[in-house]
């Protein structure tokens, strides 16, 4: 069992999508129905909470600065002066961004989701710094975590309810040949966020798991980090030598909330993670 610590103290609803901005040192999070982004810098502890247009699905650190958004109505860009821009808008109603992820070409994998998670109602697009978007998958209901092997000659997806971590064979803006990579036990909670480390293990956050497992790349599972908090949505690897494994966490739908849901937590010395893109907008 691997000891967690206390980065963040916080009471996110929906805390999600922690990313390592190797620009400027700190890690992003969001809280998704608080419409709101954090950083948190773990060398002064100094944190900023800023509030976005909609409800945000995720947050990535963009080439020249500032951020890209995946918002309920879209994927907007938010500038390092706080000027707000939408790249590309497309409302549906009933439907929000959920997760996203960048690809070493610097595009926006974005997915969503309806507020109801009826089945067939999310998707997965592939967005361009100039706007241009792609779709990669529909007929999809929880649209989570996203990520590439090291080589990226693999795409690892969860659409959470299917209780799977799926892979894609990947040729730098295209996938083909799903195929189970591997499944979550009923009872074990449905998997969420994911990160791919330096030796291509695929780390994946149980929503009702109260974990994070890391599975080789033969789909093996090899190691359970437990945490008090049930509701566990993502993680990522950060820090001096990406060596830490920050975790987010969230508080909704719990009638007895643990202390820490909704705080961010961090397993210090956890693996090797790989440096993240930034966005190509």
């Amino acid at each position: 069992m691997t000891a967690y610590e206390v980065a963040v103290r916080a009471e996110a609803e929906l805390g999600e999508g922690p990313t390592w901005d190797a620009a400027t040192g700190r890690l992003v999070w969001i809280d998704i129905l608080q419409s709101r982004v954090h950083t948190y810098d773990p060398s002064s502890g100094r944190r900023t909470v800023r509030m976005t247009p909609q409800h945000v699905g995720a947050a990535k650190p963009r080439a020249g600065g500032g951020l890209v958004l995946s918002l309920r109505d879209g994927v907007g860009l938010l500038d390092p002066d706080g000027a707000f821009r939408w790249l590309h808008r497309e409302p549906v109603p009933g439907r929000r961004a959920n997760d996203a992820a960048v690809a070493a070409d610097g595009s926006l994998w974005a997915g969503t989701m309806r507020y109801d998670e009826a089945p067939g109602g999310g998707t997965l697009s592939r967005v361009t710094g100039d706007g241009a978007v792609t779709a990669v998958l529909a007929d999809v209901a929880v649209s989570n975590g996203t990520g590439w092997s090291p080589d990226g000659r693999l795409m690892y997806y969860i659409d959470s309810p299917t209780r799977r971590v799926d892979v894609f064979g990947f040729d730098g803006e295209r996938v083909s040949g799903r195929r189970p990579f591997a499944v979550i036990e009923d009872g074990a909670g449905f998997p969420d966020g994911l990160t791919v480390d330096a030796d291509g293990c695929v780390w994946v956050a149980l929503w009702d798991g109260g974990a994070v497992r890391r599975y080789t790349p033969r789909g093996e599972l090899d190691r359970v980090i437990s945490v008090p908090t049930p509701r566990t949505t993502a993680c990522a690897f950060g820090g001096a030598g990406l060596s830490d494994l920050y975790i987010t966490t969230a508080r909704t739908g719990l009638n007895a909330p643990h202390p820490l849901s909704g705080s961010v937590l961090v397993v210090p010395g956890a693996g090797k993670g790989l440096p993240q893109p930034a966005f190509d907008g």
